[in-house]
């Protein structure tokens, strides 16, 4: 029986729970199905509950294709002993376009859903492996996962704020008034690095740029985060819209 040669077989949980989980029988497609169910509802949520474009219902059928087409090449390779896993490399191909399709643009031009995105395509692969019984790198790879989307986001958003560099989206009631605002960001002790017209906007009746600071004041740096200096920069009478890029 192909089965003893198969890696699945040294998987440590399989050890543990035993072979029954890796036949395709209904009790091992039933286990194999559920992990895939709960790993991505468990993502999906997440994502959900961050307003994110593709959520619980997505994460759980991307999960269930990839855990489908796994037990497809198994139930080939026991079959035929096939080595070409051709079902698992069109599930990942699909979860890897449909990944791409959750990628937006707002009005402002800023991408939206790079994680979302990463985490549809990551999820394919983890059902491949859920679905060739490669449970203990599946639940592995599903604890880094959801690690890297609810723990490190605080991480990041600590370390941008630490950092001396930012970029805004700028949108002034006039080009008259980029002088002053410049004037205004060297009082604050800010250096303007660079500033580019944004030309989406012509016509608008409003003067909107991608702009590039340093902050060089040392009060300004211990004691302001980014946010902060955005919001007081909203509060100027010629600043129709400010945000961090």
């Amino acid at each position: 029986m192909g089965t003893v040669n198969h890696p699945a077989v040294q998987d440590f949980i399989v050890r543990r729970i035993g072979e029954w989980s890796l036949g395709l029988m209904p009790a091992g497609i039933a286990f194999r199905l559920f992990l895939a169910l709960l790993m991505g509802a468990i993502i999906g949520w997440e994502r959900t509950n961050k307003r994110h474009s593709a959520g619980l219902r997505t994460f759980i059928i991307v999960t269930l294709s990839g855990t489908t087409a796994g037990m497809i090449d198994y139930h080939l390779m026991e079959m035929n002993g096939s080595q070409i896993y051709l079902v698992s490399a069109a599930a990942v191909i699909c979860a890897t376009m449909l990944s791409l399709r959750s990628i937006l643009f707002n009005a402002r031009t800023q991408i939206k859903g790079l994680t979302t995105a990463a985490a549809l395509w990551m999820m394919g692969i983890l059902g491949v492996a859920t679905g060739a019984g490669l449970y203990t790198i599946a639940l592995l790879l599903f604890a880094v996962l959801l690690f890297v989307l609810t723990a490190l986001p605080v991480l990041e958003e600590y370390l941008n704020d630490k950092s001396n560099h930012f970029e805004v989206h700028l949108e002034l009631d006039s080009a008259k008034s980029l002088p002053l605002f410049s004037a205004t960001i060297r009082r604050l002790g800010m250096r303007i690095d660079d500033i580019e017209y944004n030309t989406a906007y012509a016509g608008s009746g409003l003067s909107v740029y991608s702009i590039s600071f340093t902050i060089s004041s040392e009060e300004l740096k211990k004691y302001k985060s980014h946010q902060e200096i955005i919001d007081a920069l909203g509060s100027l009478s010629y600043i129709e819209f400010i945000e961090e890029l």
